[in-house]
Parts: C-alpha cells; structure tokens; sequence
C-alpha cells in the first residue's frame, strides 16, 4: 500500500485531496497548522518537519497543499513581514517537506511529489503581489526538481489552479475574488474535488513520463 503525506490536509484542497486519495487504498497521513490534522504541525519549521517525518516512517506521495493568500493590497503598500510570512509558508514549506521526504523516495526507487501552485503565478494577480509571487516560486522550484530527480525514479509536478471555493478564499476581498473569477471562461469557479481527481492522477503509477511540468485547472483560464 502506497502512504502520502497532505500537508493543508484539514480543510480544503487538502481534505478533498487526501480523500480521493484514500478511495485509492492510499494510506494517508494529513498534516496541518490548525487541529483538524492527523499531525499538528507547523511546515515553516524545518526542525518540526524532520521530526514529523521520523513520526511517521516512509512516504510514497506528498502532496504540498497547504498555503496563505497573504495580503489583499497593491505592491506599493505591502509590508516586508507580509512577505517573509507568505514565502515561508507557501515556498519554504514546500521545501522543508521535500528536503524531509523526498530522500527515502530516492533511496526505494519510487515516489510522486505534487506541489500546489495557481494561476496567479503565472499571470498575477493585482492586489495579491506577494501571493502571485509565491506561487511562481513554486513553479520554478517544481521545475528545478523535476530535472534533479528526473532519473531517481522521484516524479515532481505542479499544479496551477484558478479560483477554487474554498475556505482559503474566504480571505480574498471580494472585489479581488470577483475580478479573477471574471477571468475564467466557464463563468464559474472550481470545485475542490476537481482539483482532487487531477492531483490522484499526478500521484499514481498512471503519470509515468512527465515531471518538473504545470498542470492548468483553470475552466479555460490558461493561456500558456
């Protein structure tokens, strides 16, 4: 039996992708900040990440769901401490639980690795600067280690989702949330296990030949 690891797993993206992954027969552990997890734990602390990952024992699949929209204001208003907090949990989250997981993948031959990143880091999105700009470093950091790992045997994709009802966009002002809804061609914002159909794929035996690669699920969104 294959065993992931959701971060974000309590709510959201993350709860949806951690049961679609489980009618798969995958063991999954979920982790998150907030109780509601299997693990309480908070990604921006490399230490607590390393120790959760002695907890727990080998892992198959992570799946880098958890994520902040950080401020809902123009660049020139932004605050430095915004920044830092947006970048720790949405990039150097993401690193710390690769850095902790992706070694015993390595070392079995075999793993997959799904990174959430958004349409927002491809486009941007006005008023939400720091969080367009997280998630392109998400991208580019897929990419990278999608190129080191390409012969390990280590799979690692994206994801770029549009707007998605969730409770994280519960957050985004509502004239932020309407203007890139505006943008999607189905006239209609996503549903979480649509994500979760597309992330199970990315996960499984199925995908095979692509990795360090950005899959759009945008309702027609996606221009490149």
């Amino acid at each position: 039996m294959r065993r992931a690891i959701v971060t974000g797993g309590a709510s959201g993206l993350g709860a949806a992708t951690a049961e679609r992954l489980r009618a798969d027969g995958v063991e999954v552990v979920t982790v998150d900040r907030a109780e509601g997890g299997d693990e309480v734990v908070d990604i921006t602390d490399a230490a607590a990440v390393a120790a959760l990952a002695e907890r727990v024992g080998d892992i198959d699949i992570v799946i880098n769901s958890a994520g902040i929209v950080g401020p809902n204001m123009p660049l020139l208003d932004t605050e430095p401490d915004a920044w830092r907090r947006t970048f720790e949990v949405n990039v150097l989250g993401t690193v710390a639980m690769m850095q902790a997981f992706v070694p015993g993948m390595v070392e079995r031959g075999w793993g997959r690795v799904v990174n959430f990143a958004s349409m927002a880091g491809k486009d941007g999105n006005p008023n939400l600067s720091v969080y367009s700009a997280t998630k392109a470093a998400v991208i580019a950091l897929t990419k990278s280690a999608g190129k080191e790992l390409a012969t390990t045997g280590v799979i690692v994709n994206a994801i770029a989702p549009a707007v998605i009802a969730t409770p994280m966009n519960d957050s985004t002002a509502p004239e932020v949330l309407a203007h890139i809804t505006s943008l999607i061609p189905m006239k209609r914002v996503g549903e979480a296990r649509e994500v979760a159909e597309l992330v199970a794929w990315l996960a499984s035996d199925k995908v095979s030949f692509s990795t360090g690669a950005v899959y759009d699920i945008s309702g027609g969104r996606a221009t490149y």
